[in-house]
């Protein structure tokens, strides 16, 4: 198996995890798992999950792959004044700068990333949390 990209046995795997943390908040989720290149891996979208979120949570994914740092890193590096401002509207329009998007890490290297949307900023956080927990990843 190789390691330079998530594969679909370890992204399964963090589908799983996310969903069962999802249960525990009460809340039917969106969760996506890129690889190194950006690419979907695998979508879960659970039962009466927000239709709006579907897309959210495949961006989240994208954006921590392609800038190789959370989306709620990259949220305070957005705001007015900041060096990053602005950034939500490159790649057309599909870069998300709120939480929810975590690159997922190999051995230093980023390998691909997770995307979570339907709750809060901070509930996201924590479901895409469980995901890269579920294949010891460090985020």
């Amino acid at each position: 198996m190789s390691n330079a990209s998530i594969r679909l046995e370890e992204a399964k795997r963090m589908l799983n995890a996310a969903e069962a943390k999802a249960a525990t908040l009460g809340i039917a989720y969106n969760v996506a798992v890129v690889d190194v290149g950006g690419h979907l891996v695998a979508f879960v979208r659970q039962d009466d999950a927000l239709i709006g979120s579907i897309e959210l949570a495949i961006n989240k994914a994208v954006t921590a792959r392609i800038f190789d740092k959370t989306t709620a890193y990259l949220a305070t590096l957005a705001q007015p004044g900041q060096p990053l401002y602005g950034i939500h509207q490159t790649n057309r329009g599909n870069v998300v700068i709120f939480g929810g998007g975590i690159p997922v890490i190999r051995e230093g290297r980023i390998i691909g990333a997770v995307g979570a949307s339907a709750g809060s900023v901070e509930q996201d956080i924590k479901v895409a949390e469980a995901a890269v927990a579920a294949i010891g990843s460090t985020a």
